[in-house]
């Protein structure tokens, strides 16, 4: 009688864990040997990588190709000041605030949007978050037009420079690491599960009981919840919000997109490969201005005709890499 064993994990996997475990120490001690640049720039990128890793799990797994997801990056920067500035809460706190009270306002944005399909959907979603944008502009206590920075009395909540920075950049690494592991979690379980049943076919899915649309609902929510704590931490790292920045397509949702297509859209490992191709064409080309955007849209362009599954899915395809495996493998026995 064949026998055969059940797993999920692989030597590429386990070797990518222990790794990523020693580099989290590493990072996490940042602080006390990098310099103040360094933890800038670290943390930018964790951010990049949750805000990539969010909108992956709804574009890539869902099929909610949403580009405004902006919205609620600025919405948790204003959540954020409102709170610190005329409640008195601490700004560290108001971060997750921010997330529960952006999650909130996401239920009736999700059932208004999610009237909307395909093309129409991805276009309701910018013109939310235009919406928003236009109600910040107006909110003449938070500067209106202009923005608005927090006052040294609260700055000081936040501890001197060293303790400040440090803390922004925990708050971040802990942002993106918990992205990743909440994503890959998630895609482990019984929810996994329907996720990917959704992204190979919506028709089988709702054949075999899944229920599409709570689904979707629910992921929307979380992930409007999640940004919006990413976008909290943005604008206390700037000490300031303004509506044209925190609402800003091109930063929040723009490059995320261009992440995620590069890299591999429909897979964990792809928003990290992403997130460090942006990064590196960012340090070598940002000083050509235009032609640096042209240069990344060209990129993008080559990309998804020469590998439509992003760097990552061609490189899985082709050796077989699984970094975050969340599948069954069977191995049978003689």
């Amino acid at each position: 009688m064949m026998q055969f064993t059940i797993s999920r994990a692989t030597i590429t996997s386990r070797i990518a864990g222990v790794f990523a475990l020693l580099l989290l120490a590493v990072l996490a001690a940042a602080p006390w040997w990098a310099s103040s640049s360094f933890l800038h720039l670290a943390g930018e990128f964790a951010v990049y990588l949750a805000l990539a890793t969010l909108w992956n799990l709804l574009a890539g797994y869902t099929g909610l190709v949403s580009v405004g997801q902006q919205a609620y990056v600025g919405l948790g920067g204003y959540i954020t000041f409102s709170l610190a500035l005329f409640l008195g809460v601490h700004p560290l706190l108001a971060i997750p605030l921010a997330g529960l009270v952006a999650a909130l306002v996401a239920i009736p944005v999700a059932s208004l949007v999610f009237r909307l399909a395909g093309a129409y959907f991805a276009i309701g979603t910018w013109v939310m978050a235009e919406v928003f944008r236009l109600i910040a502009a107006q909110a003449t206590a938070l500067g209106g037009g202009s923005g608005i920075s927090l006052p040294a009395t609260v700055t000081k909540e936040l501890g001197g420079k060293w303790l400040r920075e440090a803390s922004i950049f925990w708050l971040a690494l802990a942002l993106g690491a918990g992205c990743l592991a909440l994503v890959y979690l998630l895609l482990r379980s019984r929810i996994g599960l329907a996720l990917t049943a959704i992204r190979d076919s919506e028709v089988a899915s709702t054949s075999l009981g899944i229920r599409i649309g709570r689904v979707k609902h629910v992921l929307y929510v979380l992930v409007a919840g999640l940004t919006a704590m990413i976008g909290a931490l943005i604008s206390l790292q700037k000490l300031r919000v303004s509506p044209d920045a925190a609402f800003s397509v091109n930063d929040w949702t723009a490059f995320v997109i261009f992440i995620v297509v590069i890299g591999g859209i429909g897979t964990i490992e792809g928003p990290i490969i992403g997130t460090i191709v942006y990064f590196l064409l960012r340090e070598f080309l940002a000083d050509f201005g235009t032609l640096y955007l042209l240069f990344l849209g060209t990129l993008a362009i080559v990309v998804m005709l020469a590998a439509p599954k992003g760097l990552w899915g061609y490189a899985a395809e082709r050796f077989g890499w699984s970094l975050f495996p969340v599948g069954y493998r069977i191995h049978f026995k003689d």
